[in-house]
Formats: C-alpha cells, sequence, structure tokens
C-alpha cells in the first residue's frame, strides 16, 4: 500500500488531510484553504448586501465569524443533495452523509459521483488493477 498517499492528520486540519488524501496528494496547504474561505466569506457577503446593506440580516450577518474557517484549522466541506425531484440542493451533515447514501443505496436509487478535472492517481490505478484481479478469479 506505499503508493497510496495517505497524509497523517496534525492538528485540527481535517479538511486539508481529507481532500489531500481524497486527491492522493500534497495538493491544499492551511493557506490555501484559508484563502477559499476568505473567497466564499467575501461572495457571501455580496449576496447578502443584495438585500440592502442596511437590512437587519446583513448587519447581523457581518457581526457573525466566518462559517467557512476559523483560527483552529477547521475549514467546510460541504457536500449537497442534487436530486432533480428537489426544488433545489439539500445541505448534506457530514454526520449524515454515509446515513443518507446507504438508504439511497437500499432503496435502490442510483447514485452518480461527479468528478471535475481532477488529478490522476496511483490509488485510481491499483484500485483498477485490483478490481481486474478479483474479476479475473471470479470467473
Amino acid at each position: 500500500m506505499e503508493s497510496i498517499f495517505h497524509e497523517k492528520q496534525e492538528g485540527s486540519l481535517c479538511a486539508q488531510h481529507c481532500l489531500n488524501n481524497l486527491l492522493q496528494g500534497e495538493y491544499f496547504t492551511p493557506v490555501d484553504l484559508s484563502s477559499i474561505a476568505h473567497q466564499l466569506d467575501e461572495e457571501e457577503r455580496m449576496r447578502m448586501a443584495e438585500g440592502g446593506i442596511g437590512s437587519e440580516e446583513y448587519i447581523t450577518f457581518l457581526q457573525q465569524p466566518s462559517g467557512n474557517m476559523d483560527d483552529s484549522g477547521f475549514f467546510s466541506i460541504q457536500w449537497f443533495n442534487l436530486n432533480s425531484l428537489l426544488t433545489g440542493p439539500e445541505l448534506i451533515s457530514d454526520t449524515y452523509l454515509a446515513l443518507f447514501l446507504a438508504q439511497l443505496q437500499q432503496e435502490g436509487y442510483s447514485i452518480f459521483v461527479i468528478r471535475g478535472n481532477l488529478p490522476g492517481c496511483d490509488a485510481e490505478q491499483i484500485l483498477g488493477i485490483m478490481k481486474s484481479l478479483c474479476n479475473l478469479h471470479h470467473v
């Protein structure tokens, strides 16, 4: 298993370790995630301002800390239910994600994984080889 990337936990940087392990490489640093979180904060501020910069909601929003990061190393990773029968995307908590996916699978729903322009990794190749070997073994 030496060719499968595994980033050991340091401090409270769970999001960084999760993303790097998922992508199989050192792609994100705390500085990178902090920058992304600040960009998200700015986008949220602009959207909230659309309702009026004098509105109670906007003033309350400005007084709250970031929901995208904090000084402890917390960075928000969010999952969404994009079922087209819903009126819009639904946020799924990390705690509920595994249960939600298991329930959908048990009920016979299809689960689609959307992949963007992600870097290739050795783990995908290894898993592909292992899967092929398992298929040959069962023939």
